[in-house]
């Protein structure tokens, strides 16, 4: 049974930053696009920002030129570089990661979520 294991939220003022950091419980292959979630209470679960295996990046409107997401593929571990944080980014945060032959399967996984909380 695949997991993802996420770690890096926490509590900040705003202005601050945190790292979120994500990576499969075991070794996985075939890894197509990484992307982060978060979600409030009420709320559907939100786009923060994705990468393709060919290392393209897309963000949110709201996340645009505070966040920057990376991957490891050594690792198969996804990043999210949350600076410039704000009160309206507390969320859970949720690492999600692809699997993609290409041509014959695909699956998609989810991390537990961590909390993200900003202060004023």
């Amino acid at each position: 049974q695949v997991r993802l294991v996420e770690s890096g939220g926490g509590l900040v003022q705003a202005g601050g930053s945190l790292r979120l950091s994500c990576a499969p419980s075991v070794n996985m292959v075939n890894i197509g696009t990484m992307g982060w979630y978060r979600q409030t209470p009420g709320k559907q679960r939100e786009l923060v920002a994705t990468i393709s295996s060919g290392d393209r990046s897309y963000y949110g409107d709201s996340v645009k030129g505070r966040f920057t997401i990376s991957r490891d593929n050594a690792k198969s571990a996804v990043y999210l570089q949350m600076n410039n944080l704000k009160p309206e980014d507390t969320a859970v945060y949720y690492c999600n990661i692809v699997l993609n032959d290409g041509t014959y399967y695909r699956a998609d996984y989810w991390g537990q979520g961590t909390q993200v909380t900003v202060s004023l």
